[in-house]
């Protein structure tokens, strides 16, 4: 039984890497679909394709209907990055880049598949596992919902690797663990013209500079200093001739709030900022606001019983004499990044988890970076988190 338990860690491991090399975005991860499929198969596991790219697959379907049915879930996208990171299984994709660690997570998945798979007789309920496309923006947790992920599911549990902790530590709070976010772009329109003749224009440049420093009052004067809450602008575009005043600028920007309240007055204050500092300096402001995610928050029952699993975790690696799995972290919360498991929470109980992935400095650098790489040691603890949430045993100690 050990050896095939570490026998299905190097195979995830293997996987990843071949995922990493051939990443793909958001609703275009066909190749990544068909290996996962692929690896389902051999496994004697039964699936179906949801939401396009997207894949369910089932484990002791059969299982009476006294233990709830639990789902897995891991996310497959990849990001519009160009890698840096020099590694043998770099992108082979110029522009795509697994830069969140999803195909850590997809591997994981498969890993716990494997050992799920061969446990089943064991497991007390039945499993779902979800290899969910589009997370990155694409709300490819809705249309999974909407394709019948969650038919017949009573809690689903997630995680994501975090970088910014310690490896192994893990964040999982009684309710909300990540924030909602937002994206806005405001058009400021003016009258374009020569640089020598201001006075014959109506700058946009000048009030888009205003509007951007206006927007900075939002969290520091309109909303109290406990509210977590960030409003950034990420972007100005007005590129002209050194010597022409521009017709307009765009101005590009993100929120990030903790719950729909506070993003409906942030949404309405950028609004009321961006249009009455335009006014002042006689150019015009079309605001256009898109909601992303909401708040991930969790739920506090199935919360406890992943922090609880976590620590037998802990201490089953710790009775084979490792030291590199750690009992729950106290951070801030939330976490200022957003995620669209949130719609699953919306709609049955369920916890999400960040898990620390910093072990040194080949994995330090932030999600999102071109030096990013997921940490491949996380892919054997995880999935013995996973195999405690749903009921079946863990390998036998070395």
């Amino acid at each position: 039984m050990l050896d095939f338990w570490q026998e299905t860690i190097q195979k995830a491991k293997t996987i990843r890497h071949d995922l990493h090399k051939h990443p793909e975005l958001s609703w275009q991860e066909l190749r990544t679909a068909e290996q996962i499929r692929g690896v389902l198969t051999e496994l004697n596991i039964p699936w179906v394709p949801c939401a396009q790219t997207g894949t369910l697959a089932y484990l002791n379907r059969n299982a009476p209907n006294q233990h709830p049915h639990i789902a897995l879930r891991g996310d497959i996208d990849a990001l519009p990055i160009t890698e840096e990171t020099d590694k043998s299984y770099q992108s082979s994709h110029d522009g795509c880049m697994h830069a969140c660690g999803h195909d850590g997570h997809t591997a994981t998945l498969l890993a716990a598949a494997r050992w799920l798979k061969h446990c089943e007789d064991q497991l007390p309920g039945p499993v779902t596992l979800i290899f969910q496309p589009a997370e990155e923006g694409g709300h490819g947790a809705k249309k999974m919902i909407e394709d019948g992920a969650l038919n017949g599911i009573d809690q689903i549990y997630g995680w994501h690797n975090w970088p910014a902790i310690g490896f192994g530590k893990m964040m999982c709070p009684d309710g909300i663990v990540m924030s909602g976010n937002g994206t806005f772009t405001l058009t400021v329109k003016g009258v374009g013209g020569h640089a020598s003749q201001p006075e014959k224009c109506r700058d946009p440049v000048l009030a888009a500079s205003a509007i951007t420093m206006a927007l900075q009052q939002i969290i520091s004067r309109r909303l109290p200093p406990q509210k977590a809450a960030v409003v950034s602008v990420t972007s100005i575009d007005a590129r002209s001739a050194s010597t022409v005043i521009p017709q307009q600028a765009i101005i590009g920007g993100s929120i990030r709030v903790p719950d729909t309240v506070t993003r409906d007055e942030i949404n309405q204050w950028i609004t009321d900022i961006a249009i009455t500092t335009a006014h002042t300096y006689g150019v015009e402001c079309d605001v256009d606001i898109q909601p992303r995610y909401n708040a991930t928050i969790n739920h506090p029952d199935p919360a406890q019983n992943m922090r609880h699993c976590w620590q037998q975790v802990h201490q089953h690696f710790a009775a084979q004499k490792e030291d590199n799995v750690a009992l729950e972290m106290e951070l801030p919360t939330p976490i200022m990044a957003s995620e669209d498991f949130s719609y699953y929470l919306q709609e049955i109980p369920g916890a999400f988890a960040l898990i620390g992935a910093d072990d040194g400095p080949d994995h330090q650098a932030p999600c999102h970076s071109p030096h990013y790489d997921f940490n491949d040691r996380l892919i054997e603890k995880v999935t013995a988190l996973f195999a405690k949430v749903v009921g079946a045993p863990l390998p036998p100690s070395l």
